[in-house]
């Protein structure tokens, strides 16, 4: 009986895998796929994609996958190196912003004639499209930030920077604060950014624009927060804020959809999401990048080890893996026919986390970008240590940017 149930559910896996699969070539001979994947330890996401993987190998022996998991930015440097060697893994699981780079080095192959892209969220795939081409599947749609709150130490979260200010004051000392989050990354300043109505490229999508008031004053609010209000600590990198918040010493934090899933079996029923704060001065609402996770395919990939690639990415993007991504790492699908599950559409989380989204705008995936997040660093880092100005800082970033974007021309 238990054999016969096995088997039974092993063709239920089949099935659904061969529904999505109709125009991927048969994987005619044993391959192995070796899948470099950004997703790690902390959410459980590596454990996901490596149930993922087991389970297509458990439907179809002749594929088998061995995953290693990668820094964002070590995946990036990693693969460029193996691909001018002429070894690069055959599938990548990582963010769309290595598409710039990418397919500046010309290393991945555009996606548009091997997959119905018309079953993915138009938003996810905006972020991979570069040159009127596709350059990756979208897997989940979002990676956006987000303000997370503890219900125990704040009831309702701030609507506004005045609000933030005026609470955080009350939630602030003894070790604890008001509000935590990455001060070593500017990924964390963008929204802010956006939400005194600045951005970071001209009309043209190239040419940066960092030198702006706009850019000066989100910098002087960011420091205001820090060594004025006091309400973040004095220093906190990713895994610090993530610690503070988790252990009760941090009553907000701001961070990725990535994390809820995390967040939701350390706070259960306390945590609460929201939008980050209106800025007040503009009375904008910042504005995160969105993105999200996406497979990329290495240039030149054929015969059987691409026909294995195409049948996985169909079956971790079908309906039913999309919804278990959902359910198991709270992340929102990027396959449209997901979108109106009762996962999504009853979960206060996963709402909040939508309605943060719809105020977001499509991360640039042009190698332009690049030189805008290393310049900006090292300025951020600088004025939240003050050690610069704003106005200074603002000055240097774009001076960075301009030559960084000169040299790679």
């Amino acid at each position: 009986m238990k054999k016969l149930i096995a088997l039974s559910l092993l063709f239920l896996v089949a099935g659904a895998f061969a529904a999505m699969a109709l125009d991927a070539p048969v994987v005619k001979n044993p391959v192995k796929i070796l899948l470099w994947t950004k997703e790690g330890e902390a959410d459980g996401a590596l454990q996901f994609v490596k149930k993922l993987a087991d389970e297509f190998s458990g439907a179809n022996p002749k594929v088998t996958f061995e995953v290693v998991n990668k820094d964002v930015e070590k995946l990036r440097e990693d693969f460029q190196t193996a691909s001018l060697a002429g070894s690069p893994p055959e599938l990548l699981w990582t963010v769309n912003d290595h598409a710039g780079p990418f397919t500046a080095a010309d290393i991945i192959e555009p996606v548009d004639a091997l997959f119905d892209l018309k079953l993915y969220v138009e938003a996810a795939l905006a972020a991979v499209q570069l040159g009127g081409k596709t350059w990756g599947v979208p897997i989940s749609n979002g990676n956006h930030l987000m303000l997370l709150f503890n219900k125990s130490l704040i009831k309702a979260a701030p609507k506004t920077t005045d609000e933030l200010l005026s609470v955080g004051k009350g939630l602030t000392g003894g070790g604890k604060y008001a509000l935590v989050w990455n001060q070593t990354e500017p990924f964390w300043l963008v929204p802010w950014l956006g939400g005194f109505k600045g951005q970071v490229f001209a009309a043209d999508g190239v040419t940066p624009t960092l030198n702006t008031a706009a850019m000066a004053a989100t910098l002087k609010f960011l420091g205001e927060m820090k060594n004025t209000a006091k309400i973040v600590p004095a220093e906190s990198d990713y895994n610090g804020a993530d610690s503070m918040f988790k252990e009760g010493k941090a009553a907000m934090i701001i961070n990725g959809d990535w994390s809820l899933g995390e967040y939701k079996k350390v706070l259960g029923a306390n945590l609460g999401i929201a939008r980050i704060p209106k800025v007040s001065a503009t009375g904008e609402w910042p504005k995160p990048y969105t993105s999200g996770t996406f497979f990329m395919i290495p240039k030149d990939l054929s015969g059987d080890k691409l026909a294995a690639d195409r049948q996985f990415i169909n079956y971790v993007t079908s309906r039913i893996k999309q919804v278990d991504m959902i359910k198991t790492l709270t992340r929102l699908p990027a396959l449209k026919a997901a979108l109106n599950d009762s996962s999504i559409t009853e979960d206060a989380i996963l709402k909040g986390s939508a309605d943060q989204m719809v105020v977001g705008t499509p991360m640039p995936t042009v190698l332009e970008m690049r030189c805008n997040w290393d310049a900006m660093k090292p300025e951020l880092i600088a004025v939240l240590a003050g050690q610069k100005t704003p106005e200074d800082a603002a000055k240097a970033m774009q001076a960075a940017a301009v030559a960084c974007v000169k040299k790679n021309q």
